[in-house]
């Protein structure tokens, strides 16, 4: 008898949790429902190319820029941010990114188009060609994005930092943070060899880097008690909103166009006393043209639509 009585006591708890566990399945509350909401996979597609072909290290690529140059880049990397797709009324609905340890971090994704060997010069290993995430199943026709690191996360120590923030190839200096591109090459006019940068570029003041013609884009004028400090804000913060109207995840393809960002400028000359190509100083000349191609402002110039990107 006692033993029976014992089983019933303990039956009890069990059947309660049984019926508490149905009842939480067929919770039809709104929590509930938010909870439970259906998720799509997506894979935001980008690509590399110089014109009508496809980006290479260490491959020639003729008729760039004013002077119809030639340049041999070496270098292609971009950080996005802020990833939504747009719903058919236009609602921008945020990408929730996969958390993969390497190429993204929070709300944050590296394109990388170098893979670290041969003429990838100061590279890492490894290509990173889609970003990845869920959203809420649905039919979206356009999409959204941030050309660069958000404030919060862009003036940290990189050392300390999870990947891909932990790659210092992309940062200057916790006063100005990442570079939120990084385009390296050498043209006709400017081979790529040592050379040391004057007082007044972006990076580091006369450490060795490639010369050659470099575009570097990341936020400047950032105000903070030394380069090492984190800034309370930076008056040029360089970061670029991307958004097409028309765009269809599962067909198209986001490309970045090095020959259209360079479309207007003179890769074969360096200005005076300045970081070789544009390093997004607000006192090089270089800059000028590769700023209204980023579709920001410079200087005294007006913002103009951005011509970097383009869908395929």
């Amino acid at each position: 008898m006692q033993v029976k009585k014992v089983m019933r006591l303990v039956a009890l708890p069990l059947l309660m949790v049984g019926q508490l566990s149905a009842a939480h399945d067929h919770d039809t509350s709104p929590k509930a429902k938010k909870h439970h909401t259906h998720l799509q996979q997506v894979a935001l597609k980008f690509d590399a190319v110089v014109g009508t072909q496809t980006f290479a290290c260490g491959q020639s690529y003729d008729d760039i820029g004013v002077t119809h140059s030639r340049i041999t880049p070496s270098d292609m990397r971009f950080f996005v941010s802020e990833i939504a797709l747009l719903n058919d009324e236009g609602k921008e609905v945020p990408l929730t990114l996969a958390q993969d340890g390497i190429w993204q971090y929070q709300n944050i994704a590296l394109l990388d188009f170098e893979n670290g060997e041969g003429a990838c010069r100061n590279g890492n290993t490894g290509l990173h060609t889609a970003v990845t995430g869920t959203i809420p199943v649905g039919h979206y026709r356009g999409v959204r994005f941030t050309l660069g690191v958000p404030f919060g996360l862009n003036h940290g120590d990189p050392t300390i930092a999870p990947s891909p923030l932990n790659l210092t190839s992309m940062f200057w200096v916790w006063q100005a943070g990442y570079k939120f591109v990084k385009i390296d090459m050498a043209s006709s006019g400017l081979p790529q060899a040592a050379a040391t940068l004057p007082t007044s570029a972006v990076s580091s003041p006369k450490t060795p880097r490639a010369a050659g013609f470099s575009v570097h884009l990341g936020s400047t004028a950032c105000a903070s008690p030394s380069l090492t400090s984190p800034p309370s804000e930076c008056r040029n913060p360089n970061r670029v909103a991307v958004r097409f109207e028309h765009f269809e995840v599962n067909k198209n393809v986001i490309v970045a166009d090095i020959a259209s960002l360079l479309q207007d400028s003179n890769v074969d000359v360096n200005a005076p006393d300045s970081a070789p190509g544009c390093m997004s100083a607000s006192n090089d000349a270089d800059c000028a043209t590769v700023m209204r191609a980023f579709g920001l402002s410079f200087n005294d110039q007006p913002a103009t639509p951005q011509r970097f990107f383009h869908i395929r």
